[in-house]
């Protein structure tokens, strides 16, 4: 069996696995980060986003060893060690943007994404756009939208904190 080395949220991990272990299978069963969830197997819902070398990757349609000598970030190694939340993840809770949590973790990690490779801000139709290849079943992504907009100000610099939800 092939053995798959990486760092895993700033850790480094070596372990053996099968040649046709996917990357989510590899972060659940091996790794217990069972943060990243498997929802659909098909990359149809984005629940298994996480980010390899800094990109979003869909972790169900990535074989482990092809993450092997990779950086992996998964959605508990966003947060800061001493356990403050990222901004896109405080957002998420302040702007109630999720019900069932599902599809947070994969929504939260492509949404990162979305805001790094936008640096000059994006409008709400862009974010919209955005997120497909991300299904939520449960908020119709009004909230979602609006959090990604509030984290999008703060990790670009352009707001300190967030505003409370709008109730």
């Amino acid at each position: 069996m092939p053995n798959v080395s990486l760092t895993v949220n700033g850790q480094q991990q070596s372990v053996q696995v099968e040649g046709r272990t996917l990357l989510v299978e590899l972060l659940r069963e091996k790794l217990r980060l069972t943060g990243t969830h498997v929802g659909c197997d098909t990359s149809q819902c984005g629940a298994c986003v996480v980010h390899v070398d800094g990109e979003s990757v869909k972790a169900c349609t990535m074989l482990a060893v092809q993450a092997d000598g990779s950086t992996v970030t998964t959605i508990e190694g966003l947060a800061a060690p001493d356990g403050t939340l990222h901004p896109m993840q405080e957002a998420f809770r302040e702007y109630h943007a999720l019900q069932c949590g599902f599809c947070t973790p994969g929504m939260v990690m492509s949404a990162v994404d979305l805001v790094h490779k936008h640096p000059q801000g994006m409008s709400e139709q862009e974010i919209r756009e955005g997120l497909e290849g991300n299904l939520c079943r449960c908020t119709g992504y009004h909230n979602i939208v609006k959090a990604i907009a509030a984290a999008q100000e703060v990790m670009q610099g352009r707001r300190d904190a967030l505003a409370p939800a709008e109730v």
